[in-house]
């Protein structure tokens, strides 16, 4: 089977009730967040063999994220528990309780984690590294590159060392808090050193400077492949020999835009895995992400596997009249 490891930070994601403000709400729910482990749990939805590499604390928190990840069908193997640092945790702030103009808002509580202290000696790691040998796929993003200088070292160790066969996608994840203050080069040094990144035009101008594809492409002479998510418009995939791929997006029925990215990612590169063209790809990223968009949390449920097949087949003007609201997709064929 198909192996791929994705490597980065999980933390406890706590949110107010009801969409209390949080400095009046009594109750919080816990769940988990991370970009590299929702990656995970949706390459491994679409059935291929996903491990999770990264670092917890022994709390319960700690736990609770090995937990959820296992029971989505992520081998969780090569992550180390530290006994002393804590695993990190995040907020989400309702909108109402901060900017109502600006949408919700996260406070992070990171600094010192158990994720942040991953260095050359995580790739070290037996476990790790037996992993790390047998991938098809490396996926890694551009959160852990700004969480430590060994974080950032250990990406590079991975970005720069053989191939042997292995695929290294980086998606770029602008988090502007962790890069305040910081080289924002660096993350133009490390996607051109991937095979094939990931990026939204609206990070784009963040992390780049600019949104233009051509010039984008220039940024990022070397990878196999650059992909620019479009937000609700399209994907965009640019390939190093000069051959351009756009697939409009679904329509769909948005209920919350967190963790479609994610989803976007997941089917993306399990295309690239199945060895389909660009179309299929991004098509596949589509649907993934579509799922996401139409229901509440971080990951929406794939439909049933003849009704994405069909979907994923569809002609360009069936793919167009397809429309997604509340995990469904009304289509003309009746998928």
């Amino acid at each position: 089977m198909l192996s791929a490891v994705c490597l980065g930070e999980t933390m406890a994601m706590l949110t107010p009730a009801q969409g209390v403000p949080l400095h009046l709400a009594s109750e919080l729910h816990c769940g988990i967040g991370g970009a590299e482990s929702n990656v995970a749990m949706g390459l491994a939805a679409m059935g291929l063999q996903t491990h999770w590499v990264s670092r917890v604390g022994n709390d319960g928190f700690g736990l609770r994220i090995l937990n959820e990840l296992k029971d989505h069908g992520v081998d969780v193997s090569g992550v180390e528990v530290d006994s002393v640092r804590p695993t990190g945790v995040y907020v989400k702030v309702p909108a109402r309780d901060s900017n109502p103009d600006a949408g919700s808002s996260v406070l992070y509580y990171r600094q010192g984690s158990a994720a942040s202290a991953m260095g050359r000696e995580t790739l070290a790691n037996p476990a790790v590294a037996s992993l790390l040998d047998q991938a098809r796929l490396i996926h890694l993003s551009g959160i852990t590159a700004a969480l430590s200088p060994g974080c950032l070292d250990m990406l590079e160790v991975l970005l720069t060392g053989p191939r042997d066969g292995r695929t290294i996608s980086f998606d770029v994840n602008w988090r502007a808090s962790l890069w305040d203050g910081q080289d924002r080069g660096v993350l133009q040094r490390l996607a051109n050193l991937a095979d094939v990144v990931l990026v939204g035009k609206d990070e784009a101008e963040h992390a780049f400077g600019t949104t233009d594809e051509a010039q984008l492409r220039r940024l990022l002479p070397d990878p196999d492949v650059l992909v620019i998510k479009n937000e609700a418009i399209s994907a965009i995939s640019l390939n190093r020999n000069g051959t351009r791929v756009e697939v409009p997006a679904l329509s769909v029925a948005v209920v919350e835009p967190v963790g479609a990215g994610d989803s976007f990612a997941a089917g993306y590169l399990s295309g690239l895995l199945f060895g389909l063209d660009q179309k299929a790809s991004l098509r596949r990223g589509h649907v993934a992400a579509a799922c996401t968009l139409t229901v509440h949390g971080d990951r929406g449920p794939l439909p049933p596997a003849g009704e994405l097949a069909a979907i994923l087949d569809s002609s360009d003007s069936d793919w167009a009249a397809i429309h997604g609201e509340g995990g469904h997709f009304n289509t003309r064929t009746g998928a």
